[in-house]
């Protein structure tokens, strides 16, 4: 009697297991594509604008440095040949000699100063792109969700990532379950008339300088 008790009260848990099981509703399943959706934010359009336009900002305060460093260069090498000259007197030979070392430790300094700011310029703009970048996500991701949600959608996927692989993370998606397109409608409803058109995505932007001349001198190292 106990054992037939048992099995019923267990029977009678599995019923009700399946009936729980059976009551929840089927997922509904979207698609979204944030890739997309940052590059074609009318924000970043704006926000490549300004970084730009401060590197190009960068770069003429870079040549000015060179220049500066250039200059130093060719002080140092009329010095140097001055005291090469076998008809100077010892004593401005001396001279010239002390004054090419002084050049010469400026024209270091200003390498020095020269890499330090392409490095600090580098840093700066990297850092304004991934805060912008991270925010931006979140007010689309936001946006995205709220979408979602009135469509009754309990999973919302990002498609844009990439696997292991190298490929997209989906591999098929009926576009009737992608809802970048709405998503895409709202986030720039606001777009100004004026609003930059960049030929593509806010791309990472590169170091100031990196093929600007340098402060070189035969035969000194850079620091």
């Amino acid at each position: 009697m106990k054992n037939t008790i048992q099995t019923l009260l267990a029977l009678s848990a599995f019923g009700a297991a399946t009936l729980c099981a059976s009551a929840q509703p089927a997922p509904k399943i979207l698609v979204v594509d944030l890739g997309t959706l940052f590059d074609s934010h009318y924000k970043t359009e704006e926000q490549g604008a300004k970084l730009r336009a401060d590197e190009a900002k960068a770069q003429e305060e870079l040549d000015r440095l060179n220049k500066e460093g250039n200059a130093m260069v060719e002080k140092y090498k009329e010095l140097a040949a001055s005291a090469d000259n076998p008809m100077l007197a010892p004593e401005a030979k001396s001279k010239s000699q002390g004054d090419a070392q002084k050049v010469l430790a400026d024209i270091r300094a200003k390498q020095t100063e020269v890499q330090t700011f392409q490095q600090n310029t580098r840093n700066s703009l990297q850092q304004r792109m991934k805060a912008f970048h991270d925010l931006m996500l979140a007010e689309i991701s936001k946006v995205a969700i709220d979408i979602a949600k009135s469509k009754g959608c309990n999973l919302l996927i990002d498609k844009s990532g990439l696997t292991l692989n190298g490929v997209s993370s989906i591999v098929y998606a009926d576009p009737d379950y992608d809802i970048t397109p709405e998503v895409l409608k709202v986030i720039n409803k606001d777009r100004p008339a004026t609003a930059p058109t960049l030929p593509s995505a806010l791309a990472p932007t590169s170091a100031p300088a990196s093929d600007s001349p340098n402060i070189t001198l035969p035969g000194v190292k850079k620091p």
